[in-house]
């Protein structure tokens, strides 16, 4: 079986190119972010309360 060729677009290119350009400590600090946003909508609860107060 032969198995389609999956082509990359432009747009998708120049963000590998610039993600090889990014130092290791800017990686870190980017993954580091991402994670800590993470655990914060982990611990996150959302409540509703309505504006109208029923009598």
């Amino acid at each position: 079986m032969t198995e389609p060729k999956h082509t990359l677009t432009e747009a998708e290119l120049e963000q590998l190119k610039a993600g090889l350009k990014r130092s290791h400590k800017e990686r870190f600090e980017m993954a580091t972010r991402l994670y800590k946003i993470q655990m914060a909508m982990k611990k996150a609860v959302i409540t509703h309360q309505p504006f109208i107060s029923k009598p």
